[in-house]
């Protein structure tokens, strides 16, 4: 009886370290099994990279508003079925100049999914990508940044990188603060305007922005903060 308890008590632990570990690596922003990861790019250079998940929606004139006032180029994760639903608004934002990365198709988390479902996600919206006249290189962010073997397996295979990011003030209680008390040279920034209909995250984006500049940073593309590391 003694033996069967410690048995199972050794099997409890290795569950729970088992489950912590699996945990960890399904939220890290750092680190993945497979492939190239970038959350942030070492950089003596004061560059920043916007980034923008979701949409298209309607609000992508209000963003695209601010970013020409300012005149910055951003990187935008798009999800594919929005796409389908909004092409017109995707165009603008590529005629606008700035960078576009996959985001999946449905925004379901990509963690316990099939290589099949993977596979069509990911292809599928590349597709739609390539529809609205982008000619770049074509990233991939996860939603909800979650990934585990099979997504970061794929991508590695196909030559993919995976973007994720080192500022999410989304959580923040002030989130300008956060953003100046965190923010670094090669800092990717995460920002959910998309969605927002009270005009928050347009107002943040503004104010982060202005932040930003009187503290010298210059905003370029995720792709372009990229060949600045050294």
């Amino acid at each position: 009886m003694k033996k069967k308890i410690q048995f199972i008590s050794i099997a409890v632990i290795f569950v729970i370290i088992f489950l912590f570990s699996t945990y960890k690596l399904m939220n890290s922003r750092t680190f993945q099994l497979f492939g190239g990861l970038t959350n942030k790019v070492e950089t003596d250079q004061k560059a920043v990279a916007l980034t923008f998940d979701d949409g298209p929606t309607d609000n992508v004139d209000d963003i695209l508003a601010v970013l020409n006032q300012y005149e910055i180029k951003a990187t935008f994760f798009l999800i594919g079925n929005e796409i389908e639903k909004r092409k017109e608004e995707a165009e603008k934002v590529v005629s606008a100049g700035h960078q576009i990365g996959n985001h999946s198709y449905s925004h379901q988390r990509m963690i316990f999914k099939t290589p099949s479902f993977i596979k069509e996600e990911i292809e599928k919206t590349d597709k739609l990508i390539e529809s609205i006249g982008y000619k770049g290189e074509i990233d991939f962010r996860p939603p909800n940044g979650k990934k585990l073997a099979v997504l970061p397996f794929y991508l590695h295979r196909e030559g993919k990188e995976t973007i994720t990011w080192n500022i999410g003030p989304d959580h923040a209680v002030d989130k300008v603060e956060y953003v100046k008390r965190n923010i670094v040279n090669g800092s990717i920034i995460l920002l959910h305007p998309m969605y927002d209909k009270s005009g928050e995250q347009l107002q943040l984006l503004e104010s982060i922005i202005k932040l930003l500049i009187d503290e010298g940073y210059e905003f370029v593309t995720v792709n372009e903060l990229q060949e600045l590391d050294h």
